[in-house]
């Protein structure tokens, strides 16, 4: 929300800072002194994990995905499903940022991060436009796909409403209601659609480059799980110093409701790998991936201070490996990447 310059001495203090609902207690252009320096650490990690999807070669793809021979029924189906959730996903989070989120977190250095993310959003789109064309997909059967497959459609729908009221021209967070909206829009976006929407497709994908298979589309993938990874961690920092500055809103009901919530995203994730994955392939299978979401949901809660549901155990260690690394010869044996600068990232 903007708000006139005004003429003043009075300097900007950190300690009158807040996350949300500043109300021109400090001045929203002024990014020093900084008070939430886990905001500005998140917004130095996005600049040193900078990539472009054109920067990866996909030569070894198109002539894999060109050999009649190169993938089963099955496997095509997986990819094609993959793609399609994620070709407009990741505009669904972009415009989530841009329209919802930015306009009401009223912090400078935070907002410093949304607009890092939202660039970061961007890449991702392209890269799947970019993928889908070097394949020479169906554009409009992949960027289509979520009005057209019921399990995809699911999961946009359910992240689409949690930002339906936030969209309300009417809409504050000067109330208690209001910030109790505002955080379930958060919890939608980076706890359920970047930290559990994301996660089947991610596996089903990375164990193609396990194999050495379309490598070129599996290491667009890993640096687009490792920029997640960073949203995802960015989103929680915030729900949780939202809850710390207002915790009137943290009742037990609301609490409840976000379980909840979450529990439901689960099922929705589950349902979708289901479809995609009907069977054993690639070593892996349905229950295998339910037992994995149920694994990093219960991570999730754990970070917003709610109880576990589930005490699954990860049956994919290497997804672990794949997050964690900062400097490797990727795994799809393609390039030397210097991916995180910084210390390896925190799932």
């Amino acid at each position: 929300m903007t708000t006139p310059i005004r003429m003043t001495r009075e300097r900007v203090s950190a300690d009158n800072k807040r996350i949300i609902n500043n109300d021109r207690t400090v001045d929203i252009n002024q990014l020093v002194p900084i008070k939430y320096k886990w905001a500005w650490s998140f917004y130095l990690d996005g600049c040193n994990n900078h990539w472009m999807p054109t920067e990866v070669s996909m030569q070894r793809d198109i002539e894999q995905w060109k050999d009649p021979k190169g993938f089963t029924d099955d496997e095509r189906h997986i990819i094609k499903r993959t793609l399609g959730f994620f070709s407009t996903a990741e505009t669904l989070v972009g415009n989530n940022i841009v329209l919802a989120i930015f306009k009401h977190v009223d912090n400078p250095e935070a907002r410093q991060y949304l607009l890092r993310q939202a660039f970061e959003e961007a890449i991702h789109v392209h890269a799947f436009q970019y993928i889908v064309e070097s394949l020479s997909m169906d554009e409009t059967e992949m960027f289509n796909m979520y009005r057209e497959v019921e399990e995809i459609y699911n999961k946009d729908e359910f992240t689409m409403g949690h930002t339906d009221h936030i969209l309300d021209p009417k809409f504050t967070t000067m109330t208690q209601e209001g910030i109790q909206r505002f955080l379930e829009n958060l919890v939608g976006l980076y706890v359920i659609t970047e930290g559990i929407f994301f996660y089947s497709g991610f596996v089903m994908m990375l164990s193609f480059g396990r194999q050495n298979r379309i490598p070129g589309t599996c290491e667009q993938i890993q640096y687009i799980l490792r920029d997640e990874s960073v949203h995802m961690n960015f989103g929680i920092e915030l729900i949780n110093t939202i809850i710390q500055e207002n915790p009137q809103v943290w009742t037990p009901e609301f609490q409840e409701l976000t379980v909840q919530r979450i529990k439901h995203a689960v099922e929705l994730e589950y349902l979708y790998a289901k479809e995609c994955l009907p069977k054993n392939i690639l070593g892996l299978n349905p229950d295998l991936l339910k037992e994995y979401v149920q694994y990093i949901a219960d991570r999730r809660l754990e970070r917003l201070h709610l109880p576990k549901q589930y005490n699954a155990a990860n049956p994919f260690p290497w997804m672990s490996e794949v997050i964690d690394l900062k400097k490797e010869k990727n795994f799809f044996e393609t390039r030397v990447t210097e991916y995180q600068t910084g210390g390896a990232l925190e799932w």
